[in-house]
Order: C-alpha cells, then structure tokens, then sequence
C-alpha cells in the first residue's frame, strides 16, 4: 500500500520546491504542477509532488493520519 503525504511547500527551486510537514522538510519535485506557490499544500508520494491540496482538505487529512499513528 502506498501513502502520499500533504506537504507544505517552503520554497521553489526551478523544478524542485521545498516541502515541510510537522519539522520534517524535503525536496520534491514539482514538474506535475503548474503555478504552485509558496504556502501551496501539495500531496507528496515518492518524492513527487502528484496534486495541489485545498489547506482546509490537507489539515484533515493530516488530522486522520495523526490520529491513526496514535
């Protein structure tokens, strides 16, 4: 099973942004996405970012994923 993590994106290199989630930051690229802007929440899997989130929809879904990693 495969889970892909709503990330929010810090910085954009080119085709690579900085994304960061609870202190956890990493690169990923964004090539998959036009017009993502700084604050963006995106969806990351495998270290690509696959779609732009609505922030009410990515603090949701984080809430469940904290609720399930209880």
């Amino acid at each position: 099973m495969c889970l892909a993590i709503p990330m929010k994106v810090m910085e954009i290199n080119g085709n690579t942004a900085k994304v960061e989630q609870e202190g956890v930051s990493k690169a990923a690229r964004i090539d998959f996405l036009e017009g993502l802007q700084i604050g963006d929440y995106v969806l990351i899997h495998a270290g690509i970012a696959i779609e732009r989130l609505d922030p009410e929809d990515a603090e949701e879904t984080l809430r469940l994923i904290r609720m399930i990693a209880r």
